[in-house]
């Protein structure tokens, strides 16, 4: 086999050897002559050359030197994605589709294919303008280019197709307005420009397209009112035209397009109400309009859309019962009114419909009680109504058809016994009946529940023990029966070898006896068992549990000495022995223990000296309160003996009461003069006892106090007496407000967490405070988002920014929001471990705004801004993934997208090989975690301690 040019490698090598007659020189120069005479062929030879084959796919494209210059056939025929006519001599396809194809194309490439009628380039990574001249075949009936990265307008040149009946342009990154050319495209069928960056108005002309069937806008950013001229295309079976930002209402023409079976305009901003006209849309199978701001009562006159299976109308704010009309739609399988306003009873007409698999009401005011018959003639898979106001009791035929999967139920008032019958079904997943009043026995065998992953039966009225058998549970992750005061027993002897066993939480239930042997507990990363009346000592055995995380046994009757085992564990980040009866000495070997954050063994019997090690130091004195023999920083000093100890407590109680006496006596006279300069030093953990002079002198070179950072100046770095450099922030003010900033400012100096930047202390007058922080000279991360990063280092990256969150919002009590997490309040430490910064400043000067402001109703704003700080950390977490091109809002236009549109986009960022699927589910999580952050609706994002369980799993885990 010989190419052209290797043909003529060989004549030029004859010529200059000069060993062969001129005749056999023209008998190879012909041979070449007729191998280049096949225009196509060397026209797509000239196309491979231009592209980027990594995967080598169009290896197979060389020509043979076999052709026949008479014959007119085109070698390229016979090539892989080259389709002809039947007799070989025109090219009518081309197919290069999920090739790993990239680069630019030229305007001219396909000049000669003026017979093309096929042309696929899905799936690729093309880029650059796409070519206006491919316009020129007007014989083209199918263009698929979707899932590449062109960019710029899309030609005007397509209304030249008037053959046209495919065009898809899904996922690429076009821009400018929707080309109104289309509209003269009288034979289209099929138009997708999803997942773009179109703006503009939808044209109002595309209503005049007389063959479309299935129109695809979602994912742009499209404005304006959606035309109502769309509801003139008699011929549409499928449109999506959500994910867009448009003002106004649904137009009620959209009812006339009689053909439709399939109707999305989710989350994209539209108002009013559902117009009734939708009723005529007779063969619609499919209605979603989800996250909107709809409003109004759900209209009865849907029910005569009889053949609807999906109707997704949640995120809202839809009013009013659901009609009992719906009773005429025996097609449903899907209904979801979650996350609007609605009331009422849930009608017993919902448990006649005989398709029905999966009911979302959750987040209503929905009350009274659930259908009896729920379940018992459908094949119920999924059930979720959550957050209402429902009572009474589970419907006992719930899983009679064996389909359900997911029970999700918490959050309301129901009561009586949990039906034995869920332990007949085999099939439950999830079951969640947190918060409510169920009362009586635990009746779930979970030998017969060989899939269930998640249960959750906290904050109810149990009784009678945790069951026995839970250990058989061998898909068991998730297990919570916390906050049930009468449940009493003792903790289930196997309860640890449940295979996959990840948090086991039972706090405040009367539990008694002792901790169980830890046998093969190698899933186990959180075990919360505090408030109980729990007995014995730590099984040493604990030391098989490698991947525990967290363990919480304070406020028990637990004895004997801390275990060496504990240290043992390299994941290990908190310990809670509190207000136990524990004795002996704080293990030394915990000073290695590279995750340690938090050991509180305040109130028991320890003795001895808290190790000198930084981590010790940064858990503050309240760790260790209680214990009268226990010493060294932050305690007592350890130099003194104890002959002398008891009288030091004497006299130091007695310097405490002329102390308080002084300062009540003197209080007034402080706050008096407190503008006229007296400043007071409140030292943290980790910065020596510095008075307010030593800060205040360090200031100014000359140590005149006369020259002080002013207030205008929000940072500023000083070096303290010791050769210490800190960054000093200013805050000022109010008197009135002094005392609750004061108290503030104390608990986030008492915030250790390896990443949070700390607060080592303040000075403050009457007006105005310095902040004494860390110095970290790293930089910050809004400064190296561009910066080239692996995956590894990304998702290390993430984590560390999360664990920071999750400590402030979990660990802090009560709870410290951020209030301005972004990527320039992430800063690096000299091992660029990244550190939250700022954090708390928002609140302080909330406080310091609003004098009047008390304490309570200051922490009713906590969960609300808990919340908004989730919706930051989803937005930094697209910055990170993709390299800072997704900036804020990010959160807007990542909801916006397609999912499948932004999981191409990260895999491009981060140049995830389509072969590296343990990769891609990595990064699918990640993105999955990212999108449910930046929910709109606050109550529907995650807490950032199920950020944190959700970026170690595998996979995306939902409610």
């Amino acid at each position: 086999m010989h190419s052209s040019f290797s043909a003529v490698q060989v004549s030029m090598e004859i010529f200059k050897h000069r060993s062969f007659s001129w005749v056999f020189l023209v008998l190879v120069f012909c041979r070449v002559v007729v191998a280049a005479a096949d225009p196509s062929s060397e026209s797509l030879l000239e196309l491979k050359s231009k592209l980027v084959d990594h995967r080598n796919s169009l290896k197979d494209w060389v020509l043979d030197g076999e052709g026949d210059k008479s014959s007119g056939k085109v070698l390229a025929c016979s090539w892989p994605g080259v389709s002809c006519n039947d007799n070989s001599t025109t090219v009518t396809g081309l197919d290069l589709a999920f090739k790993g194809l990239s680069g630019v194309m030229s305007e001219n490439q396909f000049n000669l294919f003026t017979d093309l009628a096929y042309l696929n380039f899905s799936h690729n990574s093309f880029s650059g303008n796409f070519p206006g001249g491919i316009f020129n075949l007007t014989k083209l009936e199918t263009i698929d280019i979707s899932m590449n990265n062109f960019s710029g307008p899309f030609p005007p040149e397509v209304s030249k197709l008037q053959g046209l009946v495919v065009l898809d342009a899904f996922s690429n990154s076009f821009s400018g307005s929707l080309p109104v050319e289309i509209s003269k495209l009288e034979s289209l069928k099929v138009l997708n420009f999803a997942g773009s960056y179109f703006k503009g108005s939808i044209p109002p002309e595309y209503g005049s397209l007389k063959s479309i069937e299935l129109i695809h806008l979602a994912g742009n950013l499209l404005t304006g009112a959606i035309p109502p001229e769309l509801g003139q295309l008699k011929t549409m079976i499928h449109m999506e035209i959500g994910y867009n930002t448009y003002e106004g209402s649904i137009p009620w023409q959209l009812g006339n397009m009689t053909e439709l079976q399939y109707l999305d305009i989710a989350g994209a901003n539209l108002s009013g109400w559902i117009p009734k006209e939708l009723c005529n849309l007779t063969n619609l199978q499919s209605l979603f309009l989800f996250r909107n701001q709809l409003t109004g009562t759900l209209p009865w006159e849907i029910s005569q859309i009889t053949t609807l299976t999906d109707l997704d109308l949640s995120d809202n704010q839809i009013y009013g019962p659901i009609p009992e009309s719906f009773a005429q739609l025996k097609s449903l399988k899907l209904l979801s009114l979650m996350y609007n306003e609605m009331s009422g009873i849930v009608p017993d007409v919902l448990a006649e419909l005989p398709m029905l698999d999966t009911l979302f009401l959750w987040n209503n005011f929905f009350s009274g009680s659930l259908p009896q018959n729920l379940g018992k003639y459908s094949k119920l898979r999924w059930l979720d109504v959550s957050t209402n106001y429902l009572n009474g009791s589970i419907p006992p035929g719930i899983c009679s058809r064996g389909q359900l999967s997911k029970l999700i139920m918490f959050s309301n008032k129901f009561t009586g016994g949990l039906s034995p019958s869920l332990s007949n079904c085999s099939t439950l997943i999830r079951l969640r009946l947190e918060d409510n009043l169920f009362s009586g026995d635990i009746p779930l065998k979970f030998s017969q529940l060989p899939d269930v992953s998640y249960v959750d039966l906290s904050r109810n009225k149990f009784s009678g023990g945790i069951p026995n058998d839970i250990y058989q549970a061998q898909r068991l992750q998730y297990f919570n029966v916390s906050d049930n005061p009468e449940l009493g027993g003792e903790i289930p002897s196997e309860t640890w070898s449940s295979p996959l066993l990840e948090n086991f939480s039972a706090s405040a239930c009367n539990i008694s006896g002792s901790i169980p042997p830890f046998v093969k507990c190698k899933s186990i990363s959180v075990i919360n068992l505090k408030l109980n009346n729990i007995t014995g000592s730590i099984p040493t055995s604990i030391s098989s549990c490698r991947v525990l995380e967290r363990l919480y046994l304070g406020n028990n009757a637990m004895t004997g000495s801390i275990p060496d085992e504990l240290t043992t564990l390299p994941d290990l980040s908190v310990v809670d022995l509190s207000h136990n009866g524990f004795t002996g000495t704080i293990p030394e070997k915990f000073t290695s223990s590279p995750s340690l954050v938090l050991l509180n063994v305040s109130f028991n019997q320890i003795s001895g000296t808290i190790p000198r090690e930084k981590v010790f130091q940064m858990m503050g004195s309240s760790a260790f309160y209680g214990n009268p023999e226990l010493c060294g920083e932050p305690l007592k000093s350890c130099s003194m003996s104890k002959t002398t100890s008891k009288l030091t407590w004497i006299l130091l109680g007695c310097a405490g009461l002329v102390a308080c006496l002084a300062a009540f006596a003197l209080g007034k006279y402080y706050f008096r003069n407190a503008r006229k300069g007296r400043w007071r030093m409140v030292s943290f953990t980790g910065l020596p006892q510095f008075t307010a002079n030593d800060v205040l002198k360090s200031f100014d070179s000359a140590e005149s106090m006369a020259v002080i950072p002013p207030s205008s100046a929000a940072f500023c770095k000083a070096v303290l007496p010791t050769g210490i450099t800190v960054s000093v922030r200013t805050i000022e003010w109010d008197t009135r407000s002094m005392k609750a900033m004061l108290g503030l400012i104390s608990q986030m100096g008492y915030a250790r967490h390896k990443n949070l930047t700390r607060l080592l202390g303040f000075c403050y007058n009457g007006h105005q405070a310095y902040l004494l922080y860390d110095c970290l000279s790293n930089g910050n991360l809004a400064d190296k988002l561009e910066m080239k990063r692996d995956w590894s280092a990304k998702e290390k990256l993430t984590i560390g920014i999360a664990r920071g969150l999750c400590y402030l919002h979990h660990q802090c009590s009560p709870a410290i929001p951020h209030g301005d997490l972004k990527s320039t309040n992430v800063v690096f430490d000299d091992n660029m471990e990244p550190r939250l910064a700022e954090f708390g400043i928002k609140f302080l000067r909330q406080l310091n705004e609003d004098p009047c402001l008390e304490a309570g109703e200051f922490r009713t704003t906590t969960k609300e801004e808990l919340s908004i700080d989730v919706y930051n950390f989803g937005v930094v977490m697209m910055e990170i993934l993709t390299n800072g091109r997704l900036t804020n809002p990010a959160g807007e236009s990542v909801q916006r997208k397609p999912r499948e549109v932004l999981l191409r986009e990260v895999y491009r960022d981060n140049e995830t090989n389509s072969s590296n699927t343990a990769l891609q589910e990595r990064i699918n999580n990640f993105v999955d975690v990212a999108l449910r952050c930046t929910r709109t609706r606050p109550t529907e994002r995650p807490s950032m301690e199920d950020v944190l369980k959700l970026l170690s799993g595998p996979k995306s885990q939902r409610k």
